[in-house]
């Protein structure tokens, strides 16, 4: 059968493998060529002669349905926006259509600024997957393990149970994927932590995890265990290259030359950390240790938005001035931390585009005023861009969005579900911002 073509003035293979004027061409869930004719008998044809064509964009970490607690409490320390407005909205607020529908929107958000797929951590997540495979997204999901009475689960004993349960029925699913997400070491005892991680090697998953994201974070743990997380997931033989670690902001070097000795993946969350104030993650000596780092935008009560093209932005500028050295993280390698590594640490056949790769492709807008002239696409695609610069979606060799449209959500009805579960949150919880 024949498939469809994405065209592009610059087909950005790879963040330092370009195409002048080349077609990607899809055929079924797979790229099949990169040509500079089109093939006869493709009549449908993506992108344009100007347009910069690119990988899928991959979100490692983030709380997809969040997207509902947008603005709810902004301006706070981490413990007390954790604590004090989150885990009691939380409590309160939180059930299934309240997943559902955030993460709808997030999907919505995620797909029109160019994420093709995303690692999300929360619960309920049968409901993210739900919504993932509605919109047509890629997910990993991960249900909550808590040491305590979570929004999904009342008996924390029955914590494990409850994750392997989500997990098979997800097994085999081609577009949603399971994975173990153990909240944090703060938040789960090292007997709950050791048995999640046995869980992950059972059915060879990714073991995700909130790691070290505060000095504060750092200080408790020590206090309590006479040893950092880090120290503490390693001696529990949680380390490996299936750990994908989210935020790793206040690591001392050897902590760093460990993650990498280990093959840990770590998902650096810069907005989030800037906002919160939690701090700035050693991203440069990471990557020269050789960790394999990726971007995530964690979730939207924390950033307060989806658009990676903007977070990998702020990422290379950050830490240019955090080193005053304007060419650490250039542009080429801010686009692989959310391409080729992003790919890399979820297991995914993607992050490139080559032929045999899942077709997994965005095109940015070649006629966009913030895009022209252009004399290297990968440096527009940082720091000329946004989301709003995405034309063109191909996720799994579907048509997602054309000419800046989904195809696949209801715009409008989204809409009017978000504004009415709003209001019933504003009616029944004091908040900081006013609604």
């Amino acid at each position: 059968m024949m498939g469809f073509a994405v065209q592009g003035g610059y087909v950005v293979k790879g963040p330092r493998d370009i195409l002048r004027d080349h077609y990607v061409i899809v055929e079924g869930t797979r790229i099949k060529e990169i040509t500079p004719s089109l093939p006869e008998g493709i009549d449908t044809v993506l992108g344009g002669p100007h347009d910069i064509v690119m990988p899928g964009l991959i979100n490692t970490h983030t709380h997809a349905s969040m997207t509902l607690f947008r603005g709810f409490a902004d301006d706070l320390p981490l413990m007390t926006w954790l604590y004090d407005y989150i885990f009691p909205a939380e409590s309160k607020f939180l059930d299934r259509e309240f997943v559902y529908i955030g993460t709808l929107l997030a999907a919505w958000e995620m797909t029109r600024s160019g994420t093709t797929a995303f690692c999300d951590g929360y619960f309920y997540e049968d409901q993210v997957g739900r919504a993932a495979k509605e919109v047509g997204i890629r997910a990993w999901l991960g249900e909550g393990i808590l040491q305590f009475p979570s929004p999904s689960l009342s008996d924390p004993n029955k914590t494990i149970e409850h994750s392997r349960r989500f997990i098979s029925r997800w097994l085999d699913d081609d577009l949603a994927r399971p994975t173990v997400f153990p909240h944090a070491v703060y938040t789960c005892t090292p007997e709950l932590l050791t048995k999640a991680y046995a869980l992950a090697e059972e059915f060879d998953l990714v073991y995700q995890i909130h790691l070290s994201e505060t000095a504060s974070e750092v200080r408790q743990v020590v206090e309590q265990y006479g040893m950092t997380p880090v120290k503490l997931l390693d001696s529990l033989g949680c380390l490996s290259p299936r750990t994908l670690a989210a935020h790793c902001v206040a690591l001392e070097k050897d902590e760093i030359e460990l993650l990498a000795e280990r093959g840990v993946s770590v998902a650096h969350n810069a907005e989030s950390n800037m906002k919160l104030a939690s701090g700035i993650a050693p991203v440069p000596a990471m990557i020269a240790a050789g960790v394999n780092v990726t971007i995530g935008t964690d979730g939207c009560a924390s950033n307060n938005n989806l658009d990676m093209i903007t977070e990998a932005s702020t990422v290379a500028k950050l830490h240019k001035i955090s080193t005053m050295d304007p060419t650490v993280l250039d542009e080429c390698t801010a686009l692989s931390l959310m391409t080729e590594n992003a790919a890399r640490a979820l297991k995914l056949d993607a992050g490139r585009l080559e032929a045999g790769k899942l077709a997994d492709i965005i095109t940015l807008d070649g006629h966009a005023p913030n895009l022209v002239p252009v004399y290297n696409p990968v440096s527009h695609a940082i720091y000329a861009a946004s989301g709003s610069n995405v034309k063109d979606v191909v996720i799994n060799g579907k048509i997602v969005v054309r000419d800046f449209t989904s195809l696949t959500v209801d715009e409008e009805a989204l809409i009017r579900e978000c504004r009415r579960i709003k209001e019933r949150i504003a009616q029944g919880q004091s908040v900081k911002a006013s609604l």
